[in-house]
C-alpha cells in the first residue's frame, strides 16, 4: 500500500509518471568542483554520454542504472564517495 502511495505521488494530473523534476543536487556537486559533464564522460569506466549528464542536472528522471553510472563517474573524476540520496532528490526507475 505505501508503494501505491508513492506512486500515486509522483504521478502528474493526467496520471503519468512526472519526469521533470528540477535541478538536482548532483548539479551544485559538479559546480563545485569545478567540473563538465565532458569531465564525467572521460572519467568513465563504462560508455557513457554527455546527454547523460545533463539529463541527471536537470531533474530528467533516470532509472537506477543511469543514477549509478553518473555517479561512479563522478566518483572517479572527484576521488570522493556519493549516495545517490546526495546527488538526486528522487529514486530512479527501475
Amino acid at each position: 500500500m505505501a508503494d501505491e502511495a508513492e506512486e500515486g505521488a509522483e504521478r502528474g494530473a493526467e496520471g503519468a509518471v512526472e519526469r521533470n523534476l528540477g535541478e538536482q543536487p548532483i548539479a551544485a556537486v559538479l559546480a563545485e568542483a569545478g567540473l563538465r559533464a565532458h569531465d564525467l564522460v572521460v572519467a568513465s569506466t563504462v560508455p557513457m554520454t554527455h546527454k547523460m549528464v545533463a539529463r541527471a542536472c536537470k531533474g530528467r528522471r533516470l532509472t537506477l542504472n543511469t543514477q549509478g553510472i553518473v555517479r561512479a563517474a563522478l566518483e572517479a573524476a572527484t576521488g570522493k564517495s556519493y549516495t545517490l540520496a546526495q546527488l538526486f532528490n528522487y529514486e530512479g526507475l527501475r
